[in-house]
């Protein structure tokens, strides 16, 4: 159970066309200030990687990934599948956007245990 709160804590722990052109695409600050990510294409899936992790946090490192096959479903909503293959776990993701915010959702046991995070877009500079 430990290593699936991790893995949420990653992306959840990580989501307009016409309200953001770019979507989930860019850097990302978790709600919580442990987390930093970068979502970007990675071969036909998007990945969220740890550019950086609050000192003393053991479960996640820079560099930590999830691939996302994700899907925009209308201008602000995605969602398909997670898969962090440092704990080879896989798990329901769906993420709403807009131009300066993200909440992500994760599901796992068939939507029985579930996590939302926020996420505030970080400047690309």
């Amino acid at each position: 159970m430990r290593a699936l709160i991790a893995s949420f804590c990653l992306l959840a722990g990580v989501a307009s066309a016409s309200a953001s052109a770019d979507g989930p695409y860019g850097l990302w600050a978790r709600g919580d200030g442990i987390a930093r990510v970068k979502i970007e294409p990675c071969g036909s899936n998007l990945c969220a990687i740890n550019t950086w992790i609050k000192p003393g946090i053991s479960d996640e490192k820079v560099g930590d990934k999830l691939v996302l096959s994700i899907k925009a479903d209308n201008a602000r909503h995605w969602e398909g599948e997670a898969f962090d293959p440092k704990r080879n776990l896989r798990f329901n993701m769906s993420f709403d956007v807009d131009n300066t915010s993200m909440q992500s959702r994760g599901c796992v046991l068939g939507g029985f245990v579930c996590r939302s995070t926020s996420w505030t877009r970080l400047s690309q500079d």
